[in-house]
């Protein structure tokens, strides 16, 4: 069976270095967490860069083709509907902001500094 074609605007090479440049930069910014809190952490610190480069992705292709997808409905029927693609990067980036957002919450709290460096990189997102 061959494999669908992807829409994918990255290798999956690329998409794998971008993930691991995302996963290190998050951890930077952990550092000051104590052994247990990075343990859980570090599942959420792969999520998160993985939706990071996904939601980049995303946003390229709906750069490329628009927020609209025209449609073929029958032999004549033809109209408009909201693109795929928007639907999973306005899901996407809920579950996004919410992951740094627990990352955020596991900081410690004599750490101001990291948590106001995990709040700037969630707005620059």
């Amino acid at each position: 069976m061959n494999r669908p074609e992807t829409t994918s605007n990255f290798t999956d090479e690329e998409k794998e270095k971008m993930i691991n440049k995302e996963i290190k930069r998050l951890k930077e910014t952990c550092i000051n967490m104590d052994e247990d809190r990075l343990t859980t952490a570090d599942g959420l610190i792969k999520e998160a860069a993985f939706m990071s480069i996904t939601l980049l992705d995303l946003k390229k292709s709906i750069n490329k083709s628009g927020c609209v997808s025209i449609y073929q409905n029958g032999e004549n029927q033809w109209g408009t509907k909201k693109s795929p693609e928007i639907d999973v990067y306005n899901t996407m980036i809920k579950n996004y902001m919410q992951i740094i957002k627990q990352l955020a919450e596991l900081l410690p709290s004599e750490s101001p500094e990291a948590s106001r460096e995990i709040m700037e990189f969630l707005r620059a997102r």
